[in-house]
């Protein structure tokens, strides 16, 4: 379990960290609304993660189970993702983060966050092709999917809470395009590396 953990752990925190829509999202509440708003945003954003885990969770357990063919095609189909997004943080980094006009106006935080995540269907495809190298044989897929989300959900609100109450301090540094690029090159390299072990992985 450990060695299945800590790997996660740091992969995950990583990820975290990394700026985008959700940070973004976060920074620009904190700063024009204040901290009561953002939180709201915050609580909203990782609901929208429980709800993606709750989907993933249940369609991948059954997936698992159901017979070698299923399981080497959701891996291939995996790596090759994970692959193509690497490669693609590492060639073409951002140089400002994304912009929130897609974001439906409401004054509603709570409400902005969930749906801002709940309908970005990559958090899904992220939790597919990524969590199952993290859970091991034998064990119910269902209930390990469900857990590694809320320990990202977990790592996802600390680091609001963080941005969050030290914005003035750090939001011009996050902003930063050296910063960004650096940290997308980072996310790409992981993403590679785990597509490299998840296309060699077995059942």
């Amino acid at each position: 379990m450990t060695t299945m953990l800590i790997p996660y752990l740091i992969a995950i925190t990583l990820l975290t960290i990394t700026p985008g829509l959700d940070t973004t999202l976060i920074i620009r509440t904190a700063t024009l609304e204040g901290k009561a708003k953002a939180f709201q945003a915050a609580l909203g954003i990782n609901l929208g993660c429980i709800v993606w885990g709750v989907i993933v969770a249940c369609g991948l357990g059954a997936l698992l189970m159901t017979s070698d063919l299923a399981f080497n095609a959701l891996k291939w189909i995996g790596a090759i993702y994970l692959a193509w997004l690497g490669l693609n943080l590492i060639l073409k980094p951002r140089s400002q983060l994304a912009g929130l006009d897609d974001v439906a106006v409401t004054q509603n935080w709570f409400i902005k966050g969930f749906w801002g995540n709940l309908l970005n269907p990559k958090v899904g495809i992220f939790y597919i092709s990524f969590l199952p190298q993290f859970i091991p044989q034998s064990s119910s897929p269902v209930i390990w999917t469900m857990g590694l989300v809320m320990i990202h959900v977990a790592i996802g609100f600390i680091w609001s809470i963080f941005l969050i109450t030290a914005m003035q301090s750090i939001s011009a540094y996050l902003k930063q395009p050296k910063f960004i690029r650096y940290m997308d090159r980072i996310t790409g390299s992981i993403f590679i590396l785990f597509a490299l072990k998840l296309a060699f992985s077995k059942r």
